[in-house]
């Protein structure tokens, strides 16, 4: 990888010259100026925008990358994220990737250029190649470490496990566990694979259902649903991987005449507003947003400090018990 030395020696200037030419910092030459920029482009060399920032005092944004705004699990995330960051100083950019991993590419590559603090990501796609070449505090929200990024979670072991000693608990016997689109290698993958382990202990049946990548990105899941119901006629419990499926479980129960709590009973996960609103209220594993994505800001702070950080934390989960159950 090219640094600024290489770039010196290509251009045959000064090492103290280049950095002018990128702070745009006295008189430099056209001559000279092109000579600098012809010779980052032939060895491939973006400038650390967070060595420069800290020159000049100008690392106070953050950018949030995330799949959907209108969810309601993202729409938390963001508040939250937004709160956090004016604590400590910092503006908040928001994008909005539709899960394009070339368009997450390009918006990091942005925020690279651009004195960006660092970048709170919500997604799996981008190759480690991708992320190693960029030198900014990368830090993935629910998603395993990649590269040089950093990962904060919650325990979705212990997340699944409550679930279902909880629907158990209620003298639930035959369950279904419905979970979003299968991705390689997702630390949420644990939360129905818990689930289904304290079943089989407790020799309950259970069922995995996963919906298709257009549900995930419509936000419906009536089809798999519908699919969980009609497979499974005896069932008594299901648990839901985020708030919003236990929300449409509720209203698919309700056009079958399927009474929650007392003919299913049913656990979501995130505890979003969203499982306060619907009739009955939802039964839920309560991820501490707030403590998650204060610990994202302060990682990103303490790597721009270079500080010792932890490659990733796990923030423990807790029941919420409501009407659904």
């Amino acid at each position: 990888m090219a640094t600024i030395k290489d770039v010196a020696k290509e251009a045959g200037v000064a090492v103290e010259t280049v950095s002018r030419v990128l702070n745009n910092r006295g008189y430099i030459s056209e001559k000279t100026r092109n000579k600098v920029f012809n010779a980052m482009k032939a060895l491939n060399y973006t400038p650390n925008a967070v060595a420069q920032g800290l020159s000049k005092k100008k690392l106070d944004t953050i950018a949030i990358i995330v799949p959907h705004i209108v969810h309601p699990y993202f729409a938390k995330v963001i508040s939250q994220l937004e709160k956090e960051a004016t604590k400590r100083n910092y503006k908040v950019i928001i994008y909005n990737s539709s899960g394009d991993e070339r368009r997450e590419s390009r918006v990091i590559q942005i925020c690279q250029s651009n004195f960006i603090s660092g970048v709170v990501l919500f997604s799996t796609d981008i190759s480690k190649e991708t992320l190693d070449s960029f030198h900014i505090p990368i830090i993935l929200i629910e998603r395993n470490p990649v590269g040089n990024t950093y990962s904060i979670l919650c325990d979705n072991e212990e997340g699944g496990r409550l679930a279902a000693e909880h629907l158990i608990s209620h003298g639930c016997r035959h369950m279904v566990a419905i979970g979003t689109i299968n991705v390689a290698d997702m630390p949420g993958d644990t939360r129905e694979s818990s689930f289904q382990a304290v079943c089989a202990r407790e020799k309950c049946s259970c069922s995995i259902y996963r919906s298709t990548p257009e549900e995930y990105a419509s936000m419906e899941y009536y089809s798999t649903i519908e699919a969980a119901l009609d497979e499974n006629p005896d069932c008594d419990g299901v648990f839901c991987t985020s708030d919003l499926i236990a929300a449409q479980v509720i209203q698919v129960c309700n056009h079958r005449g399927k009474r929650i709590p007392k003919d299913i009973k049913l656990v979501g996960f995130d505890d979003v507003n969203l499982s306060r609103l619907t009739c009955p209220s939802i039964t839920t594993i309560r991820q501490p947003i707030r403590e998650i994505v204060a610990q994202a800001i302060d990682t990103i702070t303490a790597v721009n400090e270079h500080k010792e950080v932890k490659k990733i934390i796990t923030f423990p989960v807790t029941l919420v018990p409501r009407a659904s159950t």
